[in-house]
């Protein structure tokens, strides 16, 4: 038994090299065959010159076909690995709302895990496609260089974001003031921060010119001074207004009266036309717009019922008789 079995093998290793030898044959018998056609018609050297072009299309073709094995798999590997790599970051970004990083740190780690697992897929894809891993990595630090001069002032922008995540100046959810453009502050990516504007804009600050420029934290604590400046005329009640303002200011629930935090009244100049009396008074953060226009339309109310003037601007013109 074992005799018959190599004596099959051998007739079927037999039968295959011929059956290649013979392909081979009628391949190169069909290409004599192909080059005397063209040599009659078109004349030696053009059909020197279609045999070899015909030649190279064909090594093309027999190399394609066979690499199609391999590309194939490829794309199927890269489709996979596309669904593999949004799968891993909707499961991070699971892991992360549920834990208690800070949202920017949270959302700076997303982008970042992102652009790793895309350039780490693309290095399998080619390294699987034949080019030497070597070669990539030349190629990418190569890339890196070259990007790197080009877009400084990118990367001077992801050094100014981790600078942001380091020093933590400012986060998600705050306040801020920066190279003269306010707003709450949405995302912090790689490259710029976010910021929603107090009538619904989105305006994006580089992470470069946010590490670097006077930045104000405007919800960094969690109370705020309210200032504000009212004028009375100097035929007026000094004593009179002062005591209407503070009785507009108990009206108002949102002022804070503790200890540290008392209502300030008090004469702060004394102008061309009027007397100024600042009014100084504190609340929550996030109550000081309202607490703002409170305090202007409460005391304006008490001092009309009050009969305190609010002046108008007055000049006084001495006529000089010749």
């Amino acid at each position: 038994m074992p005799f018959l079995k190599l004596l099959a093998a051998e007739t079927t290793a037999a039968i295959t090299t011929a059956a290649e030898t013979t392909a081979a044959e009628t391949t190169d018998e069909a290409l004599v065959e192909i080059k005397e056609v063209l040599s009659e018609t078109l004349g030696e050297d053009l059909a020197e010159n279609v045999s070899g072009f015909s030649r190279f299309l064909n090594d093309v073709w027999q190399g394609f076909i066979g690499k199609l094995p391999t590309i194939v798999f490829a794309i199927i590997l890269l489709i996979l690995g596309i669904l593999l790599s949004k799968l891993t970051v909707k499961i991070m970004t699971r892991a992360l709302d549920r834990s208690k990083l800070d949202l920017t740190i949270n959302h700076f780690i997303k982008s970042v895990v992102k652009i790793a697992l895309y350039v780490l897929l693309a290095t399998v894809i080619l390294t699987l496609l034949g080019v030497p891993t070597t070669s990539i990595i030349t190629v990418i630090g190569t890339a890196g260089v070259a990007i790197g001069l080009a877009l400084q002032s990118s990367l001077a922008n992801v050094a100014g974001g981790f600078l942001i995540l380091i020093a933590k100046p400012f986060k998600v959810g705050n306040y801020i003031t920066v190279s003269g453009v306010e707003g709450t502050v949405e995302t912090i990516n790689i490259l710029y921060t976010k910021l929603r504007t107090l009538d619904n804009k989105a305006v994006f600050i580089p992470n470069g010119t946010a590490s670097n420029a006077v930045l104000t934290n405007v919800t960094e604590a969690d109370k705020r001074r309210v200032d504000n400046i009212f004028s009375i005329s100097y035929d007026a009640d000094y004593k009179k207004a002062v005591g209407a303002i503070y009785k507009a200011l108990h009206k108002i629930p949102k002022i804070l009266d503790t200890e540290g935090h008392k209502p300030f009244v008090r004469m702060c100049a004394h102008s061309a036309s009027s007397i100024d009396i600042a009014v100084r008074v504190w609340c929550k953060t996030g109550d000081y717009w309202d607490v703002y226009f409170d305090v202007i339309e409460h005391i304006r109310m008490e001092f009309i019922e009050e009969g305190i003037e609010i002046p108008y601007q007055q000049i006084d013109v001495h006529m000089k008789e010749n």
